[in-house]
């Protein structure tokens, strides 16, 4: 795949269960990629412990949606091997713009620690990556992320690859024609990722612990 991939055209690509990367931060070009077990959490089945309740219970952190969506890709970024290169961070910028990609931000004493952002379609969540300064700030940015998916009408929250980190929330594996028959059904929704307003950390462990 060559850089001239359009905003269009990735959402496209999402729309028939393929995602791009990049080999390296320093490779100009994006390839697309179908893992044949696709990574997913389903989203009545996140698991708090009771360790991340007691952080949520806190309120340690000030949890904010799309007011730094350049600063949590760039704190994804940070890493010393990453799939996030240049022509991959202006596409989502152009999809934020357009209203197709959003970020669940964790603040604390006015810095940036935390975060997760994606891409949206129809009911469909795609998870692109996430990132944590101080310890506990990204399992905070999912289960708040999680919470607004299901109070925004989502259905799917791919997150592409399960890593260990993600299993222990609850995310699984799933087969690849599973996974497209999800995406299917979750695009014909209209899910919407603006319209919760950010839960207190009563409401939000109520409702988790009810369905988890």
């Amino acid at each position: 795949m060559n850089t001239g991939l359009s905003a269009e055209l990735l959402l496209a690509g999402y729309a028939q269960g393929i995602f791009p990367m990049a080999m390296t931060r320093d490779d100009p070009e994006l390839h697309w990629f179908e893992p044949k077990l696709r990574g997913v959490i389903p989203l009545q089945n996140f698991h708090i412990s009771r360790s991340l309740a007691r952080v949520i219970r806190r309120e340690i952190f000030t949890i904010r949606t799309n007011t730094d969506f350049r600063g949590v890709i760039e704190g994804c970024a940070d890493r010393p091997e990453t799939w996030i290169n240049a022509p991959l961070v202006t596409l989502y910028e152009e999809l934020f713009a357009a209203g197709h990609a959003h970020s669940l931000e964790v603040w604390q004493g006015g810095r940036l620690v935390g975060g997760v952002f994606g891409v949206t379609l129809g009911g469909a969540f795609f998870g692109e990556s996430m990132f944590s300064r101080v310890t506990d700030a990204s399992k905070v940015a999912l289960a708040y992320c999680v919470d607004r998916l299901r109070q925004g009408g989502f259905a799917l929250f791919d997150t592409q690859y399960l890593t260990p980190h993600l299993a222990s929330l609850g995310g699984i594996e799933i087969p690849r024609d599973s996974y497209r028959r999800i995406l299917a059904k979750a695009l014909r929704l209209r899910g919407d990722f603006a319209a919760p307003e950010v839960p207190d950390a009563q409401s939000i462990l109520q409702r988790m612990t009810q369905t988890s």
